[in-house]
């Protein structure tokens, strides 16, 4: 959530930083704006409430000009989403700062500095920080020690942009808690929440550690550390290309990214499958001494990645043999554990920068009580990466849409071949691991051949375009595929949607079962399906509708109450994850017929990166 842009050229900046606002777009704000040092070295700025083309009108009207200058998608948290609201804010017509997370104590020092004669022209945290930086010039500090005075005195996260009139030729940055990087040029350096705001510009990265520093100029980028001393932090060149996150030919990034499952999990899998083994070093090459004491897995992600987490519980236990514990990071934080021997903590992420999930690594990392971390994310130079022990990437590549689609099935993929790795040394028989293999290097085109009930599933998602409601269904590890297909419909549609083990149905959702409550149940053929169908049996006879994707042995028989989707026939565990695909795509329709955002729905975020 929010997105910072900044840069110091020898050219005009105002449009790199416009476009490096729109590539940021996906990450979820309610407002926008933008500062530049005119060739006088006055700060100019334009802000507007809504979207990156209500800033882009406002700039047609009333242009910015400047070869330093620092840009902004806020996401609110303190005071509504209006212009005075939106960044950049100033100090006294002399600083300006854009800030990306959350300043605890701003009250406190808002009175302060109320007190020493600073007024307050908005309800953010953010102009307090503007106004405790140039308190600190006042005092006859430059620009980088006013910002080394000022951080200390802040509690909370943040990643911050700032440049000042008084020295017109830098920009300062700093982060703690909040990813922030540094765009290396030629005679011009940038910074950005994500290297996808600069990819037009530069494919050369500095990735900012905790407590970094930066200045840049034109010439240089000089990093210094929390205690003040200057640093170097190595110059990265990523594999992203400035047309890496384009729709193509699709209407929303999330068709595309939908589309893209069978390519990204051939990805994924690359190279990590023998024919008929998982290779373990591809989790880092300390990772087989790892698993070899490895006696419990604790599992902690949020949102979708917790939902990922759900279903991997189930294969750790009835695969590997593995006691499996999973939790929502922002209540595993705030709770006490009893932390069994050899326990594994794992973490999820797509961005890895998920704020409560990266806050649950570095407590376990202080407390040393389990044997080693490891992370199952999606971006190579994310904070949860460079903090984690073990490592497996997704290669999804950039998923743009805020409903994740092929991060989570990545996900899945990463945590199958986790769930093999430890299996052999516990529950899994040889024959089980090269069974499950062999399903693996068959599931891009599995995937693929779901992905052709496209226009079936298109036409089902009619009957939910005058709906308020809907339940879905599932049993075992389809549960928490039952959940992510729930969370996906409320997410871009905003139909009001809860999943429910089947076996609970009549232990209260059954009281709203009606005609004008829709129930989707997965089947795939398991143990369980014979279970599902007496729970189905009880939507029916209470006048419910049922759409069920179901594996055609199931013999479930279609009537006008029950529509029955049949989905390729496939192996467990595999379900959870080819089930998956159909309800995106029924989400996905949905969405359209009730002409929301699909791609940026209101008032969520793509990355999480506070509290």
């Amino acid at each position: 959530m929010c997105g910072i842009v900044g840069a110091v050229a020898e050219r005009d900046v105002g449009r790199i930083l416009l476009e490096g606002l729109k590539r940021l777009e996906y990450r979820g704000y309610d407002s926008a704006g933008m500062a530049v040092l005119d060739r006088d070295h006055r700060i100019q700025r334009q802000r507007a409430a809504g979207k990156v083309e209500q800033l882009d009108a406002a700039l047609e009207r009333n242009p910015l000009s400047g070869r330093v200058g620092i840009a902004h998608t806020r996401w609110a948290t303190h005071g509504r989403p209006t212009d005075n609201n939106a960044h950049p804010h100033v100090s006294r017509d002399t600083i300006a700062i854009v800030h990306n997370g959350i300043i605890e104590n701003y009250e406190p020092l808002r009175r302060r500095l109320r007190d020493a004669g600073y007024e307050s022209a908005s309800d953010t945290d953010t102009e307090v920080v503007a106004n405790l930086i140039h308190a600190h010039t006042a005092d006859g500090g430059d620009l980088l020690g006013a910002v080394q005075a000022a951080l200390p005195e802040l509690e909370g996260a943040y990643a911050f942009g700032v440049i000042s009139s008084a020295e017109p030729d830098r920009l300062v940055a700093a982060r703690r808690g909040s990813p922030l990087v540094v765009g290396v040029g030629i005679g011009e350096h940038f910074i950005a929440s994500d290297v996808a705001a600069l990819l037009p510009v530069t494919q050369q990265f500095i990735f900012l550690e905790e407590g970094d520093i930066a200045v840049l100029t034109r010439e240089s980028v000089r990093v210094f550390d929390s205690l003040g001393h200057p640093v170097e932090r190595p110059v990265k060149r990523s594999e992203l290309t400035a047309t890496a996150a384009d729709k193509g030919s699709y209407r929303h990034y999330m068709l595309k990214e939908i589309h893209e499952q069978p390519r990204v999990l051939a990805e994924t899998l690359e190279g990590r499958l023998s024919r008929d083994r998982v290779l373990p070093e591809v989790f880092g090459p300390d990772a087989e001494a790892v698993f070899d004491q490895v006696r419990r897995v604790q599992i902690v992600a949020c949102g979708t990645s917790y939902h990922a987490g759900m279903i991997a519980r189930y294969w750790f236990e009835e695969l590997a043999g593995l006691p499996c514990d999973v939790e929502v990071a922002s209540e595993y934080r705030y709770r006490s554990h009893v932390v069994a021997e050899g326990t594994l903590f794992v973490t999820i992420s797509q961005s890895g920068e998920t704020a409560d999930t990266l806050a649950a690594l570095r407590e376990v990392r202080s407390r040393r009580q389990h044997l080693a971390s490891l992370v199952i994310c999606n971006v190579p130079e994310s904070s949860l990466v460079r903090e984690s022990d073990l490592v497996l990437m997704t290669r999804a590549g950039p998923e743009i849409g805020v409903a994740s689609t092929k991060a989570f099935t990545t996900q899945l993929v990463g945590l199958l071949l986790l769930v093999i790795a430890l299996g052999r040394r516990h529950a899994m028989s040889g024959e089980t691991e090269a069974v499950l293999v062999t399903d693996l290097h068959g599931l891009p085109s599995l995937v693929d051949r779901v992905l052709q009930m496209d226009g079936a599933i298109a036409e089902l998602s009619e009957a939910f375009a005058d709906k308020h409601h809907s339940l879905f269904l599932g049993r075992g590890a389809l549960y928490p595929v039952a959940m992510e297909g729930a969370l996906k419909l409320k997410e871009i549609s905003y139909i009001h949607a809860e999943a429910y083990p089947a076996g609970e149905l009549k232990h209260g959702p059954l009281a709203l079962v009606d005609a004008d409550m829709p129930v989707v149940a997965v089947a795939p053929k398991d143990d369980l399906v014979e279970k599902l169908k007496s729970n189905l049996q009880e939507v029916q006879a209470r006048g419910g509708q049922l759409f069920v994707f179901a594996d055609s042995r199931t013999a479930l028989e279609p009537g006008p109450a029950l529509q029955v989707i049949h989905v390729p026939q496939v192996n467990d565990p595999l379900s959870a994850l080819v089930y998956t695909v159909p309800l995106q795509l029924l989400a996905y329709h949905v969405a359209l017929l009730k002409g929301t955002d699909v791609d940026k729905p209101r008032n969520l975020a793509k990355s999480v990166t506070v509290e």
